[in-house]
């Protein structure tokens, strides 16, 4: 990788990684408990399962806080450093997520109110970790 500083860009990752998962803390755990609750009843899933499923949430913010960095210091070249294009980054992988998530949604696995919802929370939480994963990297 000519010309990216792999040191910060992974340090830059963990730091948007740690922020995706506090903020997923505070989404599912507080500002969407309800959704979660009836996700759990509407689809007959094991609540002590889901419950039990942090530690695998943690590695996927954990991944997702790479690949914010890595798009960030991808497009940092074109759009120039700073907020904007970490942003920008931030945006991006949300509107591949978030697309994906509409395909569930369609298929009934969240409710219409849900998806909306959790759309627009983790818009502010992918942009929010992205910030501060552009903010920890220097070339």
């Amino acid at each position: 990788m000519k010309g990216i500083n792999l040191g910060r860009l992974i340090a830059a990752g963990v730091v948007a990684g740690v922020v995706m998962a506090a903020i997923d803390w505070l989404i599912y755990g507080r500002l969407m408990e309800q959704e979660v609750v009836d996700m759990i009843r509407r689809l007959n899933l094991n609540q002590f399962v889901v419950l039990e499923s942090t530690t695998p949430w943690l590695v996927v913010d954990l991944i997702f806080g790479l690949l914010l960095a890595f798009t960030y210091v991808s497009i940092r070249p074109r759009f120039g450093p700073g907020p904007a294009t970490a942003a920008t980054a931030g945006v991006l992988l949300w509107l591949g997520v978030t697309a994906v998530l509409g395909g569930y949604m369609s298929m009934g696995v969240f409710t219409t109110q849900a998806y909306i919802k959790g759309s627009a929370l983790f818009l502010g939480s992918s942009i929010l970790a992205s910030l501060a994963g552009g903010a920890v990297y220097r070339e």
